[in-house]
């Protein structure tokens, strides 16, 4: 058995490329194999910034001899009148690549034809190998790619040597304008013109070794952890976690060394997320803190280079640390020479959308529709008030220094948040300043604070619905103002809270805010229903809710996303039982006689001739106030328990009267009967749309 190497040299690729660009070329690999019929015992990926490689191992010299067995034209089409093969059998011969005495007549119900059987002879391994390469690394998927060489494809960085191995024989193969060879290159402390000789494919890994070089990304990144974990050893401070930081890092390295660095105790006056977004998110270094979790002046970076040069190297980065802290310092004691309230009265100057106006404008508008969200929960006037100041402030933090020069721009919210508390603004205010901007992203949390979430659902109504409002709508992958991801917040934030408030209300109340000082279009209601049932429907499905039951409950009218979850919640419970079951299949019956039916008659009770019908009506009219009573206390469970009860009435309905009966007076009036029933039923969930197994 055999094995084989591919390594492609490039310059250094940005971390994000480099797991997506192996995982594809391991997926196509093996795919490739299948289809090809090459059986391989193990294959191994490599990667580090400046190469990636696929080492394969357990792989046949060539494929398998195949018997092949194909059907060619009917008899009397392949010969002509001489006997001699026509054009057509020619052709078919030509396309099996069979010889012509491989042909034999057959035949199958539709009468005789000619066909050939013959052994097929297995392509040879490498071939195989060589063809898949020359397609599949052109089609990588990279998010960017350049072109640093006339004539040659594009990558994701330049291709500067190519490694291609089949055993310990060079497989001819060119890429990128280079052939292959048996050269790697080393840690490039070892020499920017060093080469690294591979004598075989098996031995990949162990050779790169020798070259300070770490190919397995896994091996990698478990080197460093232990490093993290025992370079303070028997000391008073730790390495903190960060998993995301970990993997990038892993990817920024060929051989890792961690090193300890300082910075000026003085820069520990900093807001602590300031400290750790300059240390971990620009320089890609960890924080250190101390056995009391409090961040201490130190940090670990992971060095590439020649570890005898190692004071040289970490004082490079202590003096790239200092420099960013003390830029850092002098924003966060100039800002704070001004109150937070002072940025706020500024929001004129930065522009939120053309057509929508200044921060100063949404911020008015949120601070409306928070205390209108505080008025209908009916909350105390101080907690109203801290809702309105949390609004008012909730964007001021973007006027200062600390945020307007560019530095810290992911930070903002916490920044409003410590500028709020050291000018003695409350706690919650404070705290709803940073949680307002909550969710984030999908993996982010809701806001704890009232004040937080308040004016959480606030923003980002204001932002979904104006952006809609003047006619720019998320389009498939395109949605530049994060449209989706706010309204799934939304919908988020009042489900968590289980806010008896209306989302209707909501739109119409922003809508009605918006329009007092924008034109916006006409049918920007309707837009805002759509969009937000589409939200509303996803966190159905997130909760694991199913879609059937999902377009039951959303096709009734609901007093809140909480009250729809209850009721899907409700229904989901009852999917499997028997007697619910049985109460879907009498619904969907009600239902679909009456579908076509655009107006009804009213109910005339003298026409009720059948017992099964006016001991239906009976039952309809005290499921009516049972139905009341059960929707006022939100109790679904109820409610629905009350259906199922009432389902044995339709069921000897359908068993004793004919609906559609002769007498159109009478089948007007059943169909009244029915179009009732329907009624009350949608004040719960439209069970026609249950799937029944």
């Amino acid at each position: 058995m055999h094995s084989f190497l591919f390594e492609l040299g490039t310059e250094e690729l940005p971390d994000n490329v480099i797991l997506p660009a192996l995982k594809y070329l391991e997926a196509e690999l093996k795919k490739t194999l299948a289809e090809m019929r090459l059986e391989s015992s193990q294959c191994l990926c490599g990667s580090t910034p400046r190469r990636l490689a696929l080492l394969v191992k357990g792989l046949p010299e060539k494929q398998a001899d195949q018997e092949l067995y194909k059907k060619g034209p009917a008899l009397n089409i392949a010969y002509d009148g001489s006997g001699q093969l026509s054009p057509a059998g020619l052709g078919f011969l030509k396309k099996s690549g069979a010889t012509a005495d491989a042909i034999f007549v057959d035949q199958d119900a539709k009468g005789e034809f000619i066909a050939v059987r013959y052994t097929q002879a297995g392509k040879s391994s490498q071939q195989i190998l060589v063809e898949w390469l020359q397609s599949a690394v052109y089609q990588m998927p990279l998010p960017k790619s350049m072109i640093w060489q006339d004539g040659q494809p594009a990558f994701s960085r330049p291709v500067r040597w190519l490694v291609a191995l089949w055993d310990s024989q060079v497989l001819p193969l060119e890429l990128f304008g280079l052939k292959s060879d048996r050269y790697s290159q080393p840690n490039r402390f070892m020499g920017l013109d060093a080469r690294l000789e591979l004598p075989a494919a098996d031995s990949y890994f162990e050779s790169l070794k020798a070259g300070c070089v770490v190919a397995d990304q896994q091996a990698r990144k478990i080197r460093i952890k232990e490093q993290l974990a025992t370079i303070f050893a028997g000391q008073d401070y730790y390495v903190g976690e960060d998993e995301r930081l970990l993997d990038t890092v892993c990817n920024l390295v060929e051989y890792p060394t961690a090193v300890i660095g300082k910075f000026d105790a003085k820069f520990l006056d900093l807001p602590e997320k300031v400290i750790t977004s300059t240390i971990s998110q620009n320089q890609k270094y960890f924080s250190v803190f101390d056995l009391q979790q409090r961040l201490s002046n130190q940090f670990v970076f992971i060095m590439n280079g020649e570890p005898a040069w190692v004071d040289k190297i970490r004082k490079g980065n202590e003096k790239v640390v200092h420099a960013r802290l003390e830029d850092a310092l002098w924003f966060y004691n100039e800002d704070l020479k001004k109150p937070l309230d002072s940025y706020a009265q500024r929001l004129d100057e930065v522009v939120f959308q053309s057509r929508l106006g200044t921060l100063q404008d949404k911020s008015k508008r949120v601070i409306a529709l928070s205390g209108y969200i505080a008025d209908t929960l009916r909350l105390p006037l101080d907690a109203k008030e801290r809702a309105i100041r949390t609004a008012q402030l909730c964007k001021a933090d973007l006027l200062t220094l600390m945020l307007g020069e560019k530095e810290f721009t992911r930070l903002q919210g916490y920044i409003g948040q410590m500028y709020a508390l050291a000018g003695g603004e409350d706690a919650e205010v404070a705290q709803g300043i940073y949680e307002h901007y909550m969710p984030r992203g999908g993996n982010d949390g809701l806001p704890e604070s009232l004040s937080g979430a308040i004016c959480a659902v606030a923003d980002k109504m204001d932002t979904v619905a104006g952006i809609i409002g003047v006619g720019i709508l998320p389009t498939g992958s395109q949605d530049p103002f994060a449209l989706r991801r706010a309204a799934n917040g939304v919908v988020q934030i009042l489900a968590q809270r289980k806010w008896q408030l209306n989302l209707d209300d909501l739109i119409l109340k922003i809508v009605e805010i918006l329009a007092k000082e924008i034109q916006l279009e006409a049918d920007t209601v309707e837009k805002l229903r759509e969009f937000f049932e589409l939200r509303v429907n996803w966190l159905l499905k997130e909760m694991g809710i199913a879609y059937d039951v999902v377009a039951s409950v959303m096709h009734a009218q609901y007093i809140s996303v909480d009250d729809l979850i209850c009721r899907a919640q409700a229904l989901d419970a009852l999917k499997k039982r028997e007697d619910f079951i049985r109460l879907v299949i009498g619904f969907k019956r009600v239902a679909n006689i009456i579908k076509d039916s655009a107006t009804f008659a009213p109910l005339n009770e003298t026409l009720l001739m059948e017992t099964a019908e006016k001991e239906l009506l009976q039952a309809l009219n005290v499921l009516k106030g049972e139905l009341t009573e059960a929707l006022q206390e939100l109790d679904y469970p109820v409610a629905l328990q009350k259906l199922i009860s009432f389902g044995l009435y339709i069921d000897r309905f359908f068993d004793d009267v004919l609906v559609n009966c002769e007498d159109q007076a009478l089948r007007a009036n059943r169909y009244a009967l029915l179009a009732g029933i329907r009624q009350e039923f949608m004040r719960v969930a439209d069970l026609s749309l249950i799937v029944v197994e």
